[in-house]
């Protein structure tokens, strides 16, 4: 053996006898604190034992110089110089803040807050440990003798008597429910709804103590951790200043919203929200003549008159000018540096508040979702409230249907091409291809990177194999053939929808704006292919292509476009029998929209714009511009066909963050096709939005181009539970706000999340059909009415109905 391998044997044996006595002496050491911890434990219980009063435990070490004392409630709060005192409140839904016990609110919390309950027996000689109710092998108290985690010790003594589980025994040995008061009360038989057998049992482990009882029959009396911030809130001069801006912004809003007369919910009162019968003929027309209205279009707005005669104006709406003038003073609001600053302060906060909220209530909020009965994220319902119907089937989809038209009727004739009619089978000879050629990648309609700040080439992904003239012939409802391919396979989207039957959808189809019988082609196409589903209704979007249009020589300026656009509807509405096929159409319509590129840079409009009949060079009219003509003749159309007991139509554009919360204007985000056109998915605004207390929703826009399976909706909140982390919670929460969103009738909505779903806060809220605690919902509304308390310096007056 040589010298070397001695002398690393040597080196080795050495290092092993260092580690090992370097073990032995940390043991020791260990055991010894040990046996000093038990011994001061027994002493604390001996001097409970002897009748003493115990003080909160005194342990030698102090994190970082935190430190908290008892208050007369007994509740913790932390001290600090230099930050307002945030206190953990407890309480329900009834108003009433209650103190009750301590609630660790350092910075490392533990995974409850702790204000868990044992009774007066059980609270004289052990420590107990909550966890968390997610974890389904350990029992909700664990005994911690023998720990050393300061962090999880609380002293029985003193533990409040608030029992967080309002749901039956808290554990084996329970007998006994403890109301918020402290006093027992025999739990009859019969209000347990679900019951664990141990003799069932095939593994001989004994169940879960609160699994034994988390389904309960009344959801609502949750308990949770409040926050309250001290001192309150007093605004600093140039804060109030900027908080009056605001106010102003809010009720300059409330001039151009239009709001209905009578609200649906006054209407029609809902008394039993169970699921409404479905129209067994949605397109009969009965006759309905015609009234005296008179209207004129003039400076490219419709006035209404209530005869021809007297000519009195009956919905005046705010002229271009004012409009333009609130818009730059809006645009000033926004770009002052005093308000941004006050504004990107308010926000973080907000979201920080949320944060907080979650680290002291998500377990409850979690375990009131368990309550609930039958709901989880997959039956609850979701309104796909942005998607395109020309692109709303998926890639595969599209393609079966492709194939099985060229198996099936190859003969008909469905396209005319250089003064030839041709038939399907023909169109794919042209272009050299068989149905056994086709596949999902030679269709080439998905998104890819090529799409990415190319809206042009995005569009052009509409055209399947690349070829405009398969467009036409699946993809249009104005062709030789009026749309009857298309129309087959809407009837098959909405056949899944049916068949998924918790999802709905809100599609949009096009008018252009290029002649005025596009609105009867369109409802003759509808009524003609009876496309009605209870799980859709429609919106119309405007393609903003005014400069396609005046090079082609189709318009000579932009009022040819707002004439072929509002005419037919205030026609219809005028007198439904000039358009019988088009009245029953807008029955199942609820939104309108505008479409383009939004990332193309614009010049701001001046106070003074070129009236449409003025509008004649070949540039495109500003969003703005837009804008407020539709809105202008969409509001006089609303208020004619209000009195006059038809359905209204809202103003929906694709699109102040601040101003966005405190109205809580509903926001529609897909994040999936922003990430294939403009913005990457982990840079979506969409998480902070919901962080933040926005109203956001999320839909899927184009299917045919962004999604790959059957249900697309639910890939999109899939995708984003997973990249941002969204729990169960948020996600219903999410899928809650869609439905209300949504322009689906008040009974629907009754029968979908509650026939009080028009209130705000938790009292407009049922887990049972939405499956969102009421903890969540209570925050949310607390925090935003005090916000907007703030803004309006302690005098917002907020109604308890939402308006809409």
């Amino acid at each position: 053996m040589d010298t070397s391998t001695v002398h690393l044997a040597m080196a080795a044996l050495v290092g092993a006898s260092l580690v090992a006595v370097s073990a032995y002496y940390m043991h020791r050491k260990t055991l010894n604190q040990l046996l000093e911890f038990a011994k001061t434990v027994e002493r604390e219980r001996e001097d409970i034992s002897e009748g003493e009063e115990s003080p909160q435990p005194q342990h030698s070490k102090k994190r970082r110089g935190q430190h908290f004392r008892w208050k007369g409630n007994g509740y913790y709060r932390r001290g600090s110089a230099s930050l307002p005192d945030v206190t953990v409140i407890s309480g329900g839904f009834d108003g009433e803040e209650k103190r009750n016990g301590p609630v660790n609110v350092d910075g490392i919390p533990p995974g409850l807050p702790r204000l868990h309950t044992l009774p007066e027996a059980k609270r004289s000689g052990s420590l107990i440990r909550p966890t968390s109710p997610k974890s389904p092998s350990a029992s909700a108290f664990e005994s911690i003798e023998g720990s050393d985690d300061e962090d999880n010790i609380t002293d029985s003594s003193k533990l409040d008597i608030t029992y967080l589980h309002t749901n039956g025994n808290a554990g084996p040995n329970l007998p006994d429910h403890i109301n918020a008061n402290g006093e027992a009360m025999q739990i009859a038989a019969s209000s347990m709804i679900r019951s664990h057998s141990i003799a069932g049992d095939l593994h001989g482990v004994q169940p879960d103590p609160i699994a034994a009882d988390i389904l309960r029959k009344e959801p609502e009396q949750e308990t949770f951790a409040r926050l309250k911030i001290s001192p309150s809130e007093v605004p600093l001069p140039d804060e109030v200043e900027v908080y009056v801006v605001l106010q102003e912004c809010l009720e300059m809003r409330k001039r151009y919203v239009f709001k209905e007369a009578v609200a649906p919910w006054e209407k029609e009162v809902i008394s039993d929200p169970s699921t409404p019968k479905p129209n067994p003929d949605p397109f009969f027309y009965a006759p309905e003549g015609n009234s005296d209205h008179y209207f004129e279009m003039q400076d490219g707005v419709i006035h209404v008159y209530d005869n021809k005669d007297t000519r009195r104006e009956l919905f005046p709406v705010a002229d271009a000018t004012t409009f333009f003038t609130d818009l730059h003073h809006i645009l000033r609001v926004i770009a002052a540096g005093n308000i941004r600053t006050l504004c990107f302060h308010r926000l973080n906060l907000l979201e920080q508040k949320f944060n907080l909220h979650l680290m002291l209530n998500a377990d409850r909020e979690f375990l009131a979702q368990k309550s609930a009965p039958h709901r989880d994220f997959y039956n609850v319902r979701k309104v796909d409230t942005h998607v395109h119907h020309s692109a709303c089937m998926n890639q595969k989809h599209l393609l079966r249907f492709i194939k099985s038209k060229l198996r099936k009727e190859p003969d008909e004739v469905v396209i005319f091409r250089d003064g030839t009619y041709l038939t399907l089978k023909e169109v794919f000879e042209s272009l050299d291809l068989t149905g056994y050629d086709l596949n999902v990648d030679l269709l080439d309609v998905h998104a890819d990177k090529s799409t990415f700040h190319r809206f042009d080439k995005f569009n052009l992904k509409y055209n399947p194999c690349g070829q405009s003239r398969l467009r036409e012939i699946f993809l249009k409802q104005d062709n030789l053939i009026q749309g009857r391919f298309l129309g087959e396979l809407t009837k098959e989207v909405f056949s899944d929808l049916a068949a998924s039957k918790y999802q709905m959808a809100e599609y949009r189809i096009s008018i252009y704006g290029r002649k005025q019988s596009e609105w009867d082609q369109l409802a003759s196409w509808i009524v003609n292919n009876d496309l009605y589903s209870e799980n859709v209704v429609w919106l119309i979007q405007i393609p903003r292509l005014y400069n396609v249009y005046k090079e082609m020589g189709i318009v000579t300026s932009f009022q040819n476009i707002l004439d072929n656009i509002f005419i037919p509807l205030f026609e219809v509405t005028v007198d439904p029998d000039s358009h019988p096929q088009l009245h029953v159409f807008l029955k199942q319509v609820v939104g309108l929209d505008l479409v383009d590129d939004e990332s193309k840079p614009e010049r701001r409009p001046t106070k003074h714009m070129p009236t449409p009949d003025q509008w004649t060079n070949v540039f495109n009219p500003a969003f703005s511009y837009y804008a407020y003509y539709c809105y202008a003749n969409l509001y006089t159309l609303n208020k004619l066909r209000e009195s006059k007991g038809m359905t209204t139509i809202k103003f929906r554009p694709h699109s102040g963050e601040y101003l966005y919360y405190l109205a809580q204007i509903g926001l529609a985000m897909s994040p999936l096709s922003n990430n294939s056109l403009f913005l990457d998915y982990h840079r979506n605004p969409f998480p902070m939005f919901f962080l933040r207390g926005l109203n956001v929703s999320l839909s899927t826009d184009d299917p045919l181009q962004i999604h790959l399976t059957k249900e697309p909706l639910v890939e999109e909140y899939s995708i984003a539970a997973s990249v941002w982390k969204l729990s169960a919670c948020d996600l219903c929460e999410i899928a809650r706000n869609s439905v209300y969103q949504s322009g689906f009738s008040h009974a629907l909505k009754s029968h979908w999340i509650g026939k009080e779903y028009y209130k705000r806060g938790p009292n407009g809220n049922e887990i049972q059909r939405t499956n969102v605690p009421h903890i969540r919902l209570e925050f949310r509304d607390r925090i935003w009415r005090e916000e907007m308390q703030l803004v309006y310096l302690g005098k917002a007056i907020i109604p308890e109905e939402v308006e809409k």
